[in-house]
């Protein structure tokens, strides 16, 4: 039913319909409602106890820190009671609304009158109710659900899980518009509102080199705010890599201090508490990956006896990329290394996560002079290893998909295998080759997912041989083209994959590789295609082709990101958007 008459109506007034991603179910009116700046929050919890939202809720570490940080004084409080979690999240939605929101001109025609007027008699909404609900018996605890209702002045969220909340927020955000007349405030002209939502996939997130070029704890907290509005639950930090190890191993010290870049490019201990601190009250993991036992020649900057074939050259016999160097296996002193990182590291991860990445991708034989036959049980042996050390933390493994589907190692059923690449010898992807072998999978193939392709060759051409070297006009990368947002958000990844197998598929990651990469262009590298890609992860696959509202929905979720202070690039031309139907082919 929508509102009576009696709420300011006028013929001209067109909703921008833009959710992104867009819910289950939503259905809603055409009148204009105000949100009072000064609304009251209501948290209601009709739940017997608390219910466990993440991982880290099972643990109790209530603190209150400050430190000095890159010369700025900051305190943070770290409180997980629900009542504090929703209580700052409520604050950053309120303030997102009062202070980061947008006119939505660029979605109509120049001379259009798309504003409600200002009067005396304006409807405000100055109540939203959280309503915490009882667990069914079928109930899952990461269970991200929940309905939202817009209606008679009072806005009501209804959920089971904190997570549930915390992804209602955006949308309800996305629900209202800024008014040109300064001062005026956000109205929607789209009540009443019914909501009712949650995710296709329960592993939504970005994989994010921190290694290969300088990306600063700060960018990466601004990141993580977006995810959040784009409603992502996982920040996957790539954390080393053959070229340097910025994070800070106090029980290996010469590690970050030899290993990296520069003094400024590590992360300390408390950076990294920090930023996994500032996902989770965000309703955002953050796990770490360290890449094992190929991509970790940086480690020999440190410790050059665990090092196999460090620098050897030419370099892409014994590498994907330079430098060459891998962990050495059936070594001791490696055993012993890796025995001391992970019992560093991951008691420190494990109260805001239940992964840990151990990595596992281009490990190439040739290091030990062996072919991968008979590398296989050396292999088999250290992955057993790390995998013994971060259960014993209680952490769930993740590797690359090279540990399975090339040198077919045995792998613990709960040990989650990401894949990225499209295909295998009989041209399915790996993906469902993964899943055919009984294991749970996360999805994010380079010919769709991989962000930093497209931007072309880091490589220089060899002078000495210049017409035997690959690298020339017109210095593609090995992965081009471009992922432009269309091929993100077009990608199916259940497309080769059995209905009876679906289960199997945790989720995906789309990925940005920082070779290209670093804090001065983060940001428009990510935004809008990380959006597109969380618009596959929550709503899942749909039969539906590229249309014209998704091109808005979209383009109006960047001015969101905008207004934020995230520098998204564009997702259409101006005159496009302000000329709905008219720039078809």
């Amino acid at each position: 039913m929508l509102f009576p008459s009696l709420i300011f109506m006028v013929s001209c007034l067109h909703a921008v319909s833009a959710i992104w991603p867009l819910p289950v179910e939503w259905e809603h009116g055409s009148s204009v409602l105000w949100l009072s700046p000064d609304f009251e929050a209501v948290y209601k919890n009709q739940a017997p106890t608390p219910v466990a939202s993440l991982p880290l809720l099972t643990y109790l570490l209530p603190r209150s820190w400050r430190w000095h940080w890159r010369n700025n004084d900051c305190s943070f409080d770290f409180d997980q009671s629900t009542e504090k979690i929703l209580g700052a999240a409520i604050e950053r939605t309120r303030e997102d609304l009062l202070s980061h929101s947008f006119v939505p001109w660029k979605f109509h025609g120049k001379e259009t009158a798309f504003e409600p007027g200002v009067s005396n008699d304006r409807k405000f909404i100055h109540r939203v109710e959280f309503v915490q609900e009882e667990p069914s018996a079928t109930d899952k605890t990461s269970n991200e659900s929940y309905t939202l209702t817009v209606e008679h002045e009072t806005v009501v969220i209804k959920f089971v899980h904190l997570l549930g909340a915390l992804r209602a927020l955006p949308t309800l955000t996305q629900l209202f518009y800024k008014h040109s007349k300064p001062g005026v405030g956000v109205y929607t002209v789209q009540a009443p509102v019914t909501i009712k939502d949650a995710p296709a996939f329960g592993h939504r997130g970005l994989n994010l080199d921190i290694s290969r070029n300088i990306v600063t704890p700060q960018t990466v907290m601004r990141t993580i705010d977006a995810l959040a509005f784009n409603k992502f639950n996982r920040l996957h930090l790539h954390a080393s890599d053959a070229q340097s190890w910025p994070l800070e191993i106090p029980a290996l010290p010469e590690l970050a201090i030899k290993g990296a870049f520069h003094k400024d490019q590590i992360w300390t201990v408390m950076e990294l508490e920090i930023v996994q601190s500032y996902g989770f009250m965000r309703g955002i993991e953050v796990y770490i990956e360290i890449d094992m036992p190929g991509h970790t020649a940086s480690v020999h900057a440190a410790f050059p006896d665990l090092i196999a074939s460090f620098n050897r050259q030419p370099w892409q016999n014994f590498s994907a990329q330079p430098g060459a160097g891998q962990l050495k296996l059936g070594n001791a002193g490696v055993v012993d290394f890796i025995t001391t990182l992970l019992s560093d590291l991951l008691p420190r991860t494990a109260p805001f996560t239940n992964l840990f990445h151990l990595g596992g991708d281009e490990m190439y034989a040739s290091c030990y002079d062996m072919c991968p036959e008979e590398t296989k049980p050396y292999l088999q042996a250290f992955v057993d290893h790390a995998i013994s050390r971060v259960q014993v933390h209680g952490l769930r493994p993740v590797v690359w998909e090279e540990h399975l589907l090339d040198f077919n190692l045995t792998l613990p059923s709960n040990v989650v295998v990401q894949t990225w690449r499209p295909g295998s010898k009989d041209k399915r992807s790996a993906l469902a080759e993964v899943i055919s072998r009984g294991h749970q999978a996360l999805f994010g193939p380079h010919t769709h997912w991989y962000l930093d392709c497209g931007h072309g060759t880091w490589l220089d051409p060899d002078l000495k041989n210049l017409n035997g070297s690959p690298i020339r006009s017109p210095y593609l990368d090995y992965c081009a083209p471009y992922k432009n947002w269309r091929e993100v958000y077009s990608y199916n990844p259940l497309e080769d994959v059995p209905l009876r197998q679906h289960n199997l598929v945790l989720g995906g990651e789309v990925h940005m590789w920082g070779e290209l990469t670093d804090d001065a262009s983060l940001e428009n590298s990510l935004w809008p295609r990380v959006a597109a890609a969380g618009a596959v992860l929550w709503e899942g696959t749909r039969k539906e082709k590229m249309s014209e509202d998704v091109t808005r929905r979209l383009a109006a979720m960047r001015e969101w990101l905008l207004a934020k202070g995230v520098a998204a690039g564009p997702v259409a031309n101006t005159w496009c958007l302000m000329n709905p139907g008219n720039c078809q082919l």
